[in-house]
């Protein structure tokens, strides 16, 4: 790549300085649908470079769009007439320094292998399965294929290749509105299986046509899906990250090596997992590796990145929670549910907000469908309740994980929609928390 080289000898050319730059060619083809047609499907390629230039412990950073050697050396000459003015960062110590790189293996380019009339072959078959309980399909079917370049000043050239698939399948009551959620994500299409998810979602559609009632406020023991653990988790994340040292926010600062959950619990980050979105590199351009974060209940790492590593004196560790996999519990889904005598299935997580970081404590509502479960089994659909909870009281609460995991997807469909994903099992938890209902499907 041309001008990853000459990003390279402008590193050279301004020994006085810190550059960081990361190049970043981004692929997507984004199809939408609503009331089972396509809606519209957009296919779009950007270019962007993102740089801080440190000279001395002050910085400026900036972003370009298509840039060129003549609009880099322009902005460069720009920021060096004016960084002296600018205060200096007293905890800024250096770049990323590790130049060890993976692998950075080819990947298959989904746009090309999940073609438009593939998408809409496996969208017909969803819409024809839902129909007869008059339901239509609405969502997203993303393909993204992006290189990503990462090089410094202190001789960092790693490029990095991702080819994430986002595929999120809504099916709508056309009489009462009642919503459920089938979601798909990963890099090998290899491993998605149509006839699953079809499965899943008709299921979930059938479930979804019987009475709609309201519940008290009150706890409730409840079965949370895999994509609901996985949020909580992610949001839990933010305690996890060496930051929340620094600003006093980590639910779990002081508590390394410390039992803080069952022994059932055990979580690690795991970018180089089979099933799901893989990354070689974290922001900084250090090696990803997998790391424990929870093991049979005991905390054992933060995510330590190159800034907060030197500031904070900790090994930094490459680590970013981008990959989250929870261990497999011994019961089956059925078997979980049957055990319930009277509690709720929560499908999906809807405006979650903090209450209080460092305690975890959040609110939120549920979403896409939430069922009532009376003597062992799902028998009314529960208009969308709003909780108040602390995640960590959440994941202590845990009583019974699945013998299953699946992978999960996340995207922020902003920008370049950024997509990432979670192997996650149902997990099923006493004593959470219900505050009111929503009175709305």
């Amino acid at each position: 790549m041309q001008f990853q080289k000459e990003l390279v000898q402008i590193c050279e050319k301004y020994p006085q300085l810190k550059l960081n730059f990361q190049y970043k060619i981004w692929e997507t083809d984004f199809l939408r649908f609503y009331q089972s047609q396509i809606n519209y499907n957009i296919s779009k390629t950007s270019i962007s470079l993102s740089t801080t230039i440190y000279k001395g412990k002050k910085s400026y950073s900036f972003s370009l769009k298509d840039p060129t050697k003549e609009i880099l050396q322009n902005k460069i000459n720009d920021v060096l007439e004016l960084i002296d003015q600018l205060p200096e960062d007293p905890d800024f110590v250096d770049l990323e320094d590790d130049l060890s790189k993976t692998g950075e293996k080819e990947k298959t380019n989904n746009i090309e292998k999940v073609t438009l009339d593939k998408k809409i072959e496996i969208l017909e078959e969803f819409s024809k399965a839902v129909e007869p309980y008059d339901f239509k399909i609405y969502g997203t079917f993303i393909c993204n294929y992006r290189t990503l370049y990462i090089v410094n000043s202190n001789g960092l050239d790693k490029r990095e290749i991702s080819s994430p698939i986002y595929l999120e399948c809504k099916a709508v009551n056309q009489n009462n509105e009642v919503t459920v959620l089938e979601a798909y994500g990963g890099e090998n299409f290899d491993n998605f299986n149509k006839d699953n998810f079809a499965a899943n979602l008709t299921k979930k559609t059938k479930a979804a046509t019987a009475e709609v009632v309201d519940v008290e406020a009150g706890e409730y023991e409840v079965v949370l899906a895999p994509r609901c653990i996985g949020e909580y988790l992610m949001y839990l994340e933010g305690s996890i990250h060496v930051q929340s040292l620094d600003t006093k926010q980590s639910y779990f600062e002081g508590k390394v090596g410390e039992k803080v959950f069952p022994d059932n619990v055990t979580i690690t980050d795991d970018p180089n997992h089979p099933e799901l979105i893989n990354f070689d590199y974290n922001g900084d351009g250090h090696i990803y590796n997998k790391v424990p974060i929870i093991e049979k209940g005991v905390f054992k790492n933060f995510f330590v990145n190159n800034y907060y590593g030197h500031k904070l004196k900790m090994k930094k560790n490459g680590a970013d929670g981008s990959a989250l996999v929870m261990d497999t519990g011994d019961i089956d889904l059925s078997e979980m549910i049957r055990s319930v005598k009277k509690g709720l299935y929560i499908s999906s997580l809807h405006y979650m907000n903090f209450i209080n970081r460092r305690e975890t404590s959040i609110t939120g509502l549920t979403r896409d469908g939430t069922f009532l479960i009376e003597d062992g089994k799902i028998t009314k659909v529960v208009n969308n309740l709003r909780f108040t909870e602390k995640i960590s009281d959440i994941v202590k609460g845990i009583t019974e994980i699945e013998n299953k995991s699946y992978t999960i997807p996340y995207s922020s469909n902003y920008g370049e929609f950024g997509i990432y994903s979670a192997r996650m099992p149902h997990v099923k938890v006493n004593g959470f928390k219900i505050s009111s209902s929503t009175k709305t499907v």
